[in-house]
């Protein structure tokens, strides 16, 4: 076989893996939404008026921010680690002002979901949002290292 089909053909799998490996996180992440909004349905106790106007703003929320957080911050952190040995400090204060800026409009984020939140559900019920998304959070990673923990049993 030339060396040339190798490649071709080492390419092919690599590609198809981390194809497989992109869907298995799409479909963890989507796993995790649903018990999120089931979770969060039950423990808010939402009447249908609220979450018909809830949803469609808890959800873009949610996007907008996982895109935040990941997207921005992994292209953050690559640069910084792609260049950490050799960042000049000129950089090194760039980065971190960059890492402000993403930090800042997590922030502002927050704040205008919080405003946007007002007019659809009661200030005590989106104090307690805060609360079951802290403790959807605990949740799930409670049951993640359980499941750690079972593996190596």
């Amino acid at each position: 076989m030339k060396l040339s089909s190798i490649i071709a053909l080492l390419f092919l799998l690599i590609s198809f893996n981390s194809q497989a490996q992109s869907d298995k996180m799409k479909e963890k992440r989507e796993q995790i939404k649903s018990m999120k909004v089931e979770f969060l349905t039950t423990e808010l106790d939402l009447s249908q008026s609220e979450a018909d106007k809830f949803w469609p703003i808890y959800t873009a929320f949610e996007d907008k921010e996982f895109e935040l957080k990941h997207s921005k911050s992994k292209t953050l952190i690559k640069k910084y680690n792609e260049s950490k040995d050799k960042m000049t400090e000129k950089e090194a204060s760039l980065l971190l002002n960059q890492m402000d800026k993403n930090e800042e409009e997590l922030f502002l984020l927050r704040k205008k979901f919080a405003a946007n939140l007002k007019g659809v559900i009661p200030p005590s019920k989106i104090i307690l949002l805060k609360k079951l998304e802290e403790d959807f959070n605990r949740k799930l990673l409670a049951q993640y290292r359980n499941k750690g923990q079972q593996r190596k049993d």
